[in-house]
């Protein structure tokens, strides 16, 4: 690990914090995520996990501190500002149109156009058809139906697609929220799955979950959050169940 390329961390978080009002949501907050790595976020409901990943995927602006990506310092307006430089957040809700194809659902607001009749500008469906079938096999995930709408799916697969959205995207940190809360057993370990096959291809995944099983099974490393600070950060390898639950309660 000596060329500087290994060791600069994608994502570096430094001293952030984010107050509203009175109130200190975040404070004095630092971590960071290297490539193919898996850092997993946990802490109480109200512990700042929320606020932390809104201020990385440009939601908030943060009252203090910096984000650095690559080593280099960067500021988010707004969520789409985050997206192109690299940072996609996957949502409980997943934020898919079920009606719409895996396809659709890929290059939502942003379409490939084609010309029909050498001048009429219409959705080129054939280059979404093809996108989808590669992005998913990437991800090596495979239905029969690529056109049918995403509401057919199960949990498990609509997960697959948020995923493939933006690994299309070409994200280089995905910040995944609750991804297994939801599914059933099977469905879990597909997910677990995707995220270890993120790992491989040299993404950084932010994994925020209350199960703490999970965390174990997909995490190289996991940071805890108490009262809007940085409770402890400890390598999955050398701690355990109850010491990751003494450093939530704050015993």
């Amino acid at each position: 690990m000596n060329s500087s390329e290994q060791t600069t961390p994608l994502l570096e978080v430094r001293n952030l914090s984010k107050h509203f009002g009175a109130v200190r949501a975040l404070n004095d907050f630092s971590m960071v995520v290297r490539p193919g790595e898996v850092v997993a976020l946990a802490g109480d409901n109200g512990a700042g996990k929320t606020t932390l990943i809104k201020a990385i995927s440009g939601v908030f602006q943060p009252t203090g501190g910096e984000i650095l990506l690559r080593g280099q310092p960067v500021t988010f307006a707004t969520p789409h500002e985050a997206r192109e430089k690299g940072i996609e957040t996957i949502y409980q809700d997943l934020a898919l149109a079920d009606n719409l194809s895996i396809g659709a659902n890929i290059f939502l607001g942003r379409e490939p156009m084609r010309k029909a009749f050498g001048f009429l500008p219409v959705l080129d469906r054939k280059a979404m058809a093809v996108a989808a079938k590669q992005t998913m096999g990437r991800l090596d995930f495979h239905v029969s139906r690529l056109d049918a709408p995403v509401s057919n799916f199960s949990g498990g697969q609509r997960q697959a697609v948020a995923i493939g959205r933006a690994v299309y995207w070409d994200a280089q940190i995905l910040i995944m929220d609750e991804p297994t809360a939801a599914l059933g057993v099977p469905e879990q370990r597909k997910v677990i799955s995707l995220i270890h096959q993120l790992k491989a291809q040299g993404r950084g995944v932010i994994f925020i979950s209350h199960n703490l099983q999970d965390i174990f099974a997909v995490s190289d490393r996991i940071v805890v959050l108490r009262r809007g600070v940085q409770a402890g950060d400890r390598k999955i390898s050398e701690t355990n169940h109850d010491e990751v639950v003494k450093l939530m309660v704050g015993g």
